[in-house]
């Protein structure tokens, strides 16, 4: 039987104390690695080049949310100024970014590990616009898995 896409209503975040919440849009999952040439010789003395995995690379997340009255709004910015005061390792957290679907139901989960803010961006507010203000958060992490 051919499996059925998933369609994703909403995703939540949960990192700990340091940021909880439901974002708008998230870019950047995956990750890749370098490709290595190697020279090789074969048994009738030809030169072959065939490629090899190099360096792994973890590519960085980001997300994007609508800015709220909600208090809990500023734990993103509150996490990324502990980077910016030079507070790294309190800020290394594990955490998840977790999909679900129409009816509420958990579709995907990745789980990270060592997980920090390398950027954040606040909105650009335009008065002729009545479009949402939203600010973005840029995560680099340790490593990830994809749990479901």
């Amino acid at each position: 039987m051919a499996s059925i896409p998933v369609n994703v209503a909403f995703f939540s975040v949960e990192f700990g104390d340091k940021l909880k919440g439901v974002f708008r849009e998230m870019s950047g999952l995956g990750s890749e690695n370098e490709v290595t040439q190697q020279r090789a010789t074969n048994a009738k003395g030809e030169v072959i080049w065939f490629q090899i995995p190099g360096n792994l690379k973890w590519n960085p997340v980001t997300l994007k949310q609508g800015i709220t009255t909600d208090p809990s709004s500023l734990s993103l910015w509150n996490w990324r100024k502990e980077i910016e005061e030079g507070k790294y390792e309190s800020a290394k957290e594990n955490g998840s970014i977790v999909m679900y679907n129409q009816a509420g139901e958990e579709v995907a989960r990745w789980n990270f590990e060592g997980a920090w803010p390398s950027k954040i961006t606040g909105p650009a507010p335009n008065a002729n616009s009545n479009e949402v203000a939203i600010e973005e958060l840029t995560l680099v992490y340790d490593k990830y898995i994809r749990v479901k």
